[in-house]
């Protein structure tokens, strides 16, 4: 990665043209905002379908970060996780646990994290490996020696395959699911249904199906995801179909879209950097775990989350109001030079510590589901190292135009 110097008043984290442009761009951008400025003020981006709002404290830096994450009685999530101001009926339908604050926030995390305890991880650790097998199987059969999208065939369908595993949801249900979730991520790509109306459409689906599922499993109890958790009682209260509804989008879209880009992030780079890939699958168990945090750190699926200050206090002793919102990016602080030593190199034998941000940075909304996600890059990569060792990327990144997410859409390679 090339950086140059960018003027910092031609920065603007909310302007479009911003996430459309070149990435060696955006991290000389978010490199002069760290170095300079790493408490800067933004004008919100306009929505036809929101009000515009009064603005946000961009946060670019690790610890400034880490500060807000982990004082969650200073910066609450209860207003809103996105940047706009979405109504609370939206906020909670397609933010679930995301949006809350304790006490809310506590009872359903106590409830829900039932389903991703260790025993339950480890229930479908053997469905993980054959599934990773499966998938390698048929892309060998089908493509070796031909270029094909690795997002389609294996990034895509790997954790897709997984989550509808453990909930109980039919294979004949995944790609509709599969669409759901691109089009509620997708908003704002030309390649998705970017529009208001389609993301209501794809919610309101997704929300229909999870209701019908989790009904017939409290009357129906099986062995899988949703009925332990429409089961699950917390101080004598169960999910509510309704709440189940929307931790379904929360859990599906983040269970599938984040660790499909990590892992598709992970095989660019290890394509980019062969020495890398060589030192890691050459002595796999060795580096696996610092391989994975470093996969995620590189990737870091989700950009930004946002937080609102509850009361005046400050940041590094910058002064934040009652009500003012932050913006934590979490690229930018996994980039974070006074933290990581030389934070554009992929290494796979980077220390663990400190710690990636990728999912989260700490705090009662640190990602529910990242031993899950660890455990599935592990897992592929161990596959493509074991059946497809000479796997290869061969064409440009398609990637996502988002603000919010770090999609690679489609990216050719060969298994020869």
């Amino acid at each position: 990665m090339q950086l140059f110097d960018v003027e910092l008043d031609q920065i603007d984290l909310s302007a479009r043209e911003f996430w459309s442009a070149p990435r060696d761009y955006r991290e000389s951008a978010f490199a002069k905002l760290r170095n300079e400025e790493p408490i800067r003020f933004f004008e919100e981006m306009e929505f036809s379908f929101v009000p515009k709002g009064p603005g946000y404290f961009a946060l670019t830096r690790h610890d400034d970060i880490w500060h807000v994450s982990r004082n969650p009685q200073l910066f609450c999530s209860g207003k809103g996780s996105n940047i706009a101001d979405l109504s609370p009926e939206l906020n909670e339908f397609f933010g679930s646990m995301i949006g809350m604050d304790d006490p809310k926030h506590f009872r359903l995390r106590s409830i829900v994290s039932k389903g991703f305890t260790p025993r339950e991880i480890a229930r479908i650790e053997e469905y993980v490996k054959v599934k990773a097998r499966t998938i390698i199987d048929r892309v060998l059969d089908e493509f070796e020696g031909q270029e094909f999208d690795f997002v389609d065939a294996i990034a895509g369908k790997f954790p897709l395959q997984i989550i509808c595993e453990m909930m109980g949801i039919p294979e004949s249900d995944e790609r509709q699911i599969f669409n759901w979730t691109n089009t509620i991520l997708g908003a704002g790509d030309p390649d998705f249904t970017g529009t208001l109306e389609g993301l209501i459409e794809a919610g309101i689906g997704m929300f229909t199906y999870a209701q019908a599922l989790g009904e017939d499993r409290l009357a129906n109890p099986t062995d899988d995801l949703t009925s332990v958790m429409m089961h699950a009682v917390v101080d004598g209260e169960r999910l509510s179909s309704q709440e189940f509804g929307s931790f379904f989008i929360l859990l599906v879209v983040a269970g599938n879209e984040t660790t499909r880009n990590a892992i598709t992030h992970g095989m660019v780079a290890l394509t980019e950097n062969p020495d890398q890939r060589a030192k890691w699958f050459g002595d796999f168990e060795t580096h696996t775990k610092t391989a994975v945090e470093e996969i995620v750190r590189w990737a870091t699926p989700v950009m930004h989350f946002r937080r609102t200050a509850t009361q005046d206090t400050e940041i590094n002793g910058f002064p934040i109001k009652q009500n003012q919102k932050v913006v934590l990016f979490y690229n930018s602080g996994n980039r974070d030079e006074r933290i990581f030593a030389d934070p554009f190199k992929f290494d796979v034998t980077r220390t663990a510590q400190p710690s990636q941000i990728g999912f989260g940075a700490g705090g009662p909304h640190f990602c529910l589901g990242a031993n899950l996600a660890r455990r599935e890059i592990a897992v592929m990569f161990d596959e493509i190292r074991r059946r497809a060792p000479n796997l290869q990327i061969t064409g440009e990144p398609a990637y996502l135009q988002s603000n919010f997410i770090n999609g690679i859409k489609r990216v050719n390679c060969r298994a020869s």
